[in-house]
């Protein structure tokens, strides 16, 4: 049995501490679906795949269970395998196909449909490469997400990489959970790090934090500028990732959006060519899943100002037409996040006589003084009349889901 490179690096999951090697035996057919409990099931799940190469798995969590969902992974030729601590449950198939060996399947987010599951393999996962210093991470994410399997395969191929996994129950808490066990790198989405720095600032100022990551939603400029003032210490990166593309864009340098210069030039080694087709972002990526087209439409608009390609969101989603006029919600959107009392903010239209649709708001104040006049006069001196929104509706908290998106 070969052993990855990670080893023996610290896990902290639930209960659990200690390294992959400590991880519980789990035993299921060699073609398996896994539907965890808890990220220390999922674990087990990864580890045994790990270290057969026959292997062929797919893992996620009980919430993603659902009968037509399991029927298309069982026509796949995936056994349905319900784990949940101690107890193990193996539907099997009748029949029994030969597992592709080292196959990772992933299920997409679902947002424009029924999932669909993507093919990987942990090489393809593990998007960081070579050696790297040290590092404690924590992974908010939800086990068999992409971006979970970013932060496990880091653990896992990776020497000197310990992770510290927060189940979504105890997300509140999860600044604790990282001040307790030293974490110094973190992964999450906008939201997770906008809600974070409102409820547990205090705390988080304590983590000395040398690489806070972000991605999954539109990252812009306001929310990199908190990062970069709360942890003053960190590098502060942003990543375009999906199941079908894989890891293809990693940005550094403190700016929302990726170089202009990017687009079209010949790629180094192992990175995707980027271009734009009208408004939507193309990928042509090296890390794709299986099957996946070798140029690949992503459905995200983009943007360019001032040198930089700006991702601001679906293009399904992005538009409102005002009275024939068209609105870009990202935009009024990015408005509402410049302001200083605006921690949070979700622009959509909203149907209204004569012209049909206008621009709504949602925000979260950062500033309890803040009045929707203020907003609407800060909207008002930046963009044309018909985008500035007719209604704001003031929430108390950041809504957030399992995915670590906002839940609107």
């Amino acid at each position: 049995m070969s052993e990855p490179a990670g080893a023996g690096n610290r896990i902290v999951a639930g209960s659990f501490e200690g390294t992959w090697r400590d991880l519980a035996a789990l035993e299921a057919p060699e073609a398996s679906a896994f539907f965890v409990g808890s990220n220390i099931d999922a674990l087990r799940a990864v580890w045994i795949h790990a270290t057969h190469p026959g292997r062929e798995t797919l893992v996620a969590a009980h919430s993603r269970k659902e009968a037509g969902l399991v029927e298309g992974l069982r026509v796949a030729g995936l056994a349905t395998v319900d784990v949940d601590g101690d107890s193990v449950a193996v539907d099997p198939l009748p029949d029994p196909r030969p597992a592709t060996p080292g196959r990772v399947w992933l299920l997409t987010s679902g947002s424009t449909g029924r999932p669909k599951h993507v093919a990987h393999t942990l090489e393809s996962l593990t998007t960081v490469k070579g050696a790297q210093p040290p590092r404690t991470w924590l992974c908010p994410y939800t086990p068999g997400a992409y971006a979970w399997w970013q932060v496990t395969t880091l653990g896992l191929e990776l020497a000197d990489q310990a992770v510290v996994y927060v189940e979504n129950d105890r997300l509140d808490d999860w600044a604790e959970i990282a001040l307790e066990h030293g974490v110094d790198a973190a992964s999450g989405t906008p939201t997770f790090w906008r809600q974070a720095l409102m409820r547990s600032g205090d705390t988080l100022a304590r983590i000395p934090f040398q690489q806070v990551t972000l991605g999954g939603e539109p990252v812009d400029q306001a929310v990199l500028d908190l990062l970069h003032e709360a942890f003053p210490s960190a590098r502060v990166s942003w990543i375009y990732a999906s199941s079908e593309a894989g890891a293809s864009i990693a940005v550094h340098d403190g700016k929302a959006g990726f170089p202009e210069k990017w687009l079209g030039s010949e790629p180094r080694e192992g990175r995707p060519r980027l271009s734009i087709d009208g408004d939507e972002l193309v990928i042509a990526s090296p890390h794709r899943g299986e099957g996946v087209d070798a140029e690949l439409h992503t459905g995200d608009r983009v943007e360019i100002r001032d040198g930089r390609v700006l991702i601001t969101g679906r293009l399904a989603s992005d538009e409102i037409n005002v009275g024939g006029s068209k609105v870009s919600a990202s935009q009024v959107r990015e408005t509402l996040l410049a302001h200083p009392g605006v921690a949070w903010a979700n622009v959509k239209g909203r149907k209204a006589p004569l012209v049909g649709t206008v621009v709504t708001a949602e925000v979260v104040l950062a500033d309890p003084a803040t009045t929707e006049a203020d907003l609407a006069r800060w909207c008002a001196e930046r963009l044309a009349d018909y985008a500035v929104p007719r209604r704001f509706r003031v929430r108390d908290s950041i809504p957030i889901k399992e995915s670590l998106k906002s839940d609107v």
